[in-house]
């Protein structure tokens, strides 16, 4: 559950080096204060009911205020709607078929982003 001064938690899968990169590139915009951000990789994070460790680190996750959990596209899109420098994609992601064509791109990226995440891991290096 999120905390009084946040309208989410975001859970992410922190041995990613392109989710780490991601992560922390919203971290550093401004609304981010109202977000709790939680390291999934790390042993000791805690997990909300109903999303397992496994889950997390395979698909991204957004708990709301509400305590409604959110993956996916449609996670990227909360997060969106409360920093103030992406809320125009939120509103293009709410067109008709948006969410659907989103959901698409990102299990098919899902496919690839092993390989990814370790060539720009590489990069950083």
């Amino acid at each position: 559950m999120t905390s009084n001064n946040t309208e989410m938690t975001v859970y992410f899968d922190g041995a990613c080096p392109l989710c780490r990169a991601e992560i922390g590139y919203y971290q550093n915009q401004n609304g981010a204060e109202y977000i709790e951000f939680s390291d999934v990789s790390a042993n000791d994070s805690a997990l909300p009911d109903g999303l397992t460790r496994a889950q997390a680190m395979a698909r991204f996750h957004v708990r709301n205020a509400d305590g409604d959990l959110l993956s996916g596209a449609a996670a990227f899109v909360h997060i969106w709607r409360t920093l103030p420098g992406w809320r125009r994609a939120a509103r293009i992601a709410s067109l008709p078929g948006a969410m659907t064509v989103m959901e698409f791109g990102y299990v098919s990226f899902l496919r690839v982003r092993p390989l990814i995440s370790k060539f720009f891991g590489r990069l950083q290096k």
